[in-house]
Parts: structure tokens; C-alpha cells; sequence
């Protein structure tokens, strides 16, 4: 007779977290080193004129690494150390991909139209006429949604996809989503002129996002609510996390306070934004809780 084979344990909950950290520091340090290799490129690039981060260009190449780095680290860590599937990583639920990339769309197109809105009669923000017809806009529209979307999903996959899956293991789904939801607010720190409230919001929509990532799509959905986010936003030429986006045919102005509207930065930046926001989360925490009854 052949000895029982001894039963494979279930790693510990450190060890499920430090593949969490390790994940987020190796898709981090990925991103630096191609960062690095980038601006070293510049110059030829360039012919010698300096970089200007918020050109279209080199917002493509700055979303291409982050993509790159941290797919490179969903595979290392995700897929080969911590052994999870790609049903785990909820990157395959195929069949509810289209549906659920539409549904996420539409919650984040929502959101950002009620923030938008409501700045008309309670912040005194208007649109008026700017140069450009229609065939110019629609053009415009479109490069900014193909530049918008990889962008968006380059950042689900580094804040809702390994770390959020082993986290939600270690000390349950909500604990997770908000804990990477903050650091999701703190990367944004960098972003031009953001404020406390800004820097709020941002972990708040990270929220939104973990939540939509919960969703039947998974992966597909959290990124169709963070595309319909930025690109609604874009469309109505706002600003994105205090990125402008120059559309033809009309203008935006906030109107104020800032602290009411977002000025600047954009609706993420005011109370209103924080309002949007919270009623997405309250309809994804009603949508999600269906589920899982």
C-alpha cells in the first residue's frame, strides 16, 4: 500500500497579503524603470524640447506602462506565486464581458453627469460656444475616448485586480476596496493642483470602482465605469483629475466656489463630485448585495 498523500495546506494570511505588497511593488518598480528608459529616450524623441506630460502622446506612452507593468506583475505574482485563476482574478467571465464592460459604462457616465449638472444651477457653471463644428468635436471625441481607455484600464488593473482579489481574502471585500481605494486616492496626489477634497473624492471613486469590479464582467465592468467616468467628464470639456482636455465647439466654466464645483481640477475636486460619487456607490453596493444573495 502507497502512503496518503499529505493534504496541500492553504497559504497563511501573511502570505497572502505579502503577495498583495509584492504585486503592487513590483508593478510599481516596473513602472518606474520604464519611466526611467522613457525620459532617457526623450531627448531623441523630442529633438531636445522638454517633455510635456499632459500631451496626448506622452499620456499614451505613460498608459502603455503602466499597462505593461503591471500585466507583468498579474502574471509573476497573480498567476504563477499566488496561484490564482484567471476566473480568480475575474479577467474571464466572458460572457458577461460585454454586458458588464455596458452596465459599467453607463453607472460611470451617470455619475459624472450628475456632478457635471448640478455645477449649472447650484455653482453657476455654464458652457457657451467655442470654435470648431461638429465633425471637428465628434473627431475630437473619439481621440480622446481611444487615448481615455487604456488609460483607465491600465489603472484597474493595478488598483481592482491581484492586490484587491488577495486582499479581499485576508480581511474581506469592503476592508480591501477601501484600503486600496485610499492609495488609489494618494497616487493622485501628483495630479496638477489637487486639494484634500480632490485627493477624497478620488478614494471615494476608487470605492465605486471596487465595488463595479464585483460586478457580473468583473474586470470589464469596473474599467467600462472608470472609462464612462473620465470620458463623460472629457466630452463636456472638463477636467479629468486635473488633466484638461481641449474640445471644440464648447467650453466649461466651473463656476465656483471651488470647493462647491471642483474649479480646476475638475467635479472630483468639489462637493458636488463627492455627492455623484457617493449615490454610484450606493447603487453598486445595492447591485453588488443582489449578487451575492
Amino acid at each position: 500500500m502507497t502512503a496518503p498523500l499529505p493534504e496541500s495546506r492553504p497559504p497563511s494570511r501573511l502570505r497572502v497579503a505579502g503577495w498583495a505588497v509584492l504585486f503592487l511593488a513590483l508593478g510599481t518598480a516596473c513602472a518606474l524603470f520604464l519611466s526611467a528608459l522613457v525620459g532617457m529616450a526623450a531627448p531623441l524623441l523630442t529633438s531636445g524640447a522638454p517633455i510635456d506630460p499632459e500631451a496626448p502622446r506622452w499620456l499614451v506612452i505613460q498608459t502603455a506602462i503602466i499597462i505593461l507593468s503591471f500585466g507583468f506583475a498579474t502574471w509573476v505574482i497573480g498567476r504563477k506565486a499566488a496561484k490564482l485563476t484567471w476566473e480568480d482574478l475575474r479577467w474571464k467571465p466572458f460572457e458577461n464581458a460585454g454586458k458588464g464592460w455596458g452596465v459599467g459604462l453607463l453607472l460611470g457616465v451617470a455619475a459624472a453627469a450628475v456632478a457635471v449638472l448640478l455645477s449649472l444651477p447650484l455653482g453657476g457653471a455654464r458652457f457657451f460656444p467655442d470654435q470648431g463644428s461638429l465633425a471637428d468635436y465628434l473627431r475630437q471625441a473619439t481621440l480622446t475616448t481611444l487615448i481615455l481607455a487604456p488609460a483607465a484600464l491600465g489603472e484597474e488593473i493595478a488598483f481592482r485586480g491581484v492586490a484587491q482579489v488577495l486582499l479581499a481574502r485576508v480581511m474581506g471585500r469592503w476592508k480591501a476596496i477601501i484600503l486600496l481605494s485610499v492609495l488609489f486616492g494618494l497616487v493622485h496626489l501628483f495630479n496638477p493642483n489637487p486639494t484634500p477634497l480632490a485627493i477624497a473624492n478620488i478614494a471615494l471613486a476608487g470605492i465605486f470602482l471596487g465595488g463595479a469590479f464585483y460586478l457580473p464582467g468583473g474586470i470589464w465592468t469596473a474599467w467600462g465605469a472608470h472609462l464612462g467616468w473620465n470620458a463623460t467628464l472629457a466630452l463636456m470639456d472638463a477636467p479629468v483629475s486635473g488633466l484638461p482636455f481641449t474640445i471644440p465647439l464648447i467650453n466649461y466654466d466651473p463656476g465656483g466656489p471651488r470647493w462647491l464645483t471642483g474649479g480646476s481640477f475638475g467635479p472630483e475636486g468639489g462637493a458636488l463630485g463627492s455627492f455623484a460619487i457617493i449615490l454610484g456607490i450606493a447603487i453598486v453596493w445595492r447591485l453588488t448585495r443582489k449578487e451575492t444573495a
